[in-house]
């Protein structure tokens, strides 16, 4: 990798990651020092979600982001794919979800051109935990608190695997589920539900089935938190779904997913 006027030794043409390259070339941006702004209102976008089912992991969001009680956009996309494997969910602050998304991006296709290789699990884990602990600045002062999902298909081991983290980088792998944003609270409630009173647990559902209960459970956080868009029925928006298996990222149609509603929950 080189950039326009600037020598590249060979130390920093094998640097571990995207992050420390631009680091040793005097790219990397440093932490603001900003001071709060009482009186500005940052975009959040909620709500996510994962879950392990019987093919590997589903990854769904709703697709409203707010400030404060606005709602200033109903079709944000809060599932964002970063190699052909793995998927990073946003819930906070989407201009430093985004930000941090793109760079996880480079710098896993950084490291595959570099050392000829995929970089491994825990390696992804800590890299978005480094970009979380970069922020810590912004989260200090509320105006750049990002709690993410990571998901992704291990296959040395053939399973799936999920992490969430807080906004500190601290990263934690989820035995089954996970939920991070203001409608979380009824997620975690509708995925337990199933999970241990439903007929069959979440490892054991088909991918149509995973997907209903997908929907469920955004529109029953969507009754209870305003920040959370759930299913809009007028506007016919549904939430973002997104499929990890073994054979890669399968991203489901808005014409999918409303055959699956109308055909199953829209006269419940």
């Amino acid at each position: 990798m080189h950039f326009p006027g600037t020598p590249v030794s060979l130390t920093d043409a094998t640097a571990p990651d995207f992050s420390t390259l631009l680091q040793r070339q005097g790219l990397y941006p440093k932490p603001a020092e900003v001071h709060a702004n009482t009186s500005l209102v940052p975009t959040h976008a909620t709500t996510i979600l994962a879950f392990k089912y019987a093919d590997g992991v589903l990854v769904a969001g709703d697709r409203r982001a707010t400030a404060g009680n606005a709602i200033m956009y109903d079709r944000a996309d809060k599932v964002l794919e970063i190699d052909r494997h793995s998927l990073m969910a946003i819930a906070g602050v989407p201009a430093t979800a985004w930000e941090m998304a793109r760079v996880l991006e480079h710098s896993f296709h950084f490291y595959r051109r570099s050392q000829l290789a995929e970089m491994s699990i825990e390696g992804k884990v800590r890299a978005l935990s480094k970009l979380l602990r970069d922020n810590l600045g912004f989260v200090l002062q509320g105006v750049g608190v990002v709690v993410p999902i990571f998901a992704t298909y291990d296959a040395a081991a053939n399973a799936p695997r999920v992490y969430f983290y807080d906004a500190m980088g601290a990263g934690f792998e989820a035995a089954e589920y996970t939920a991070t944003g203001s409608g979380s609270p009824a997620v975690k409630a509708v995925l337990h539900f199933e999970n241990t009173y439903g007929r069959r647990p979440l490892k054991k559902l088909k991918p149509n089935e995973a997907t209903l209960l997908a929907l469920r459970a955004l529109d029953t956080a969507a009754e209870s938190d305003s920040a959370t868009g759930g299913v809009d029925r007028r506007a016919k928006i549904f939430p973002i779904v997104k499929l990890i298996t073994e054979r890669g990222i399968e991203t489901l149609s808005d014409a999918r997913l409303a055959r699956l509603y109308r055909g199953n929950l829209a006269s419940a």
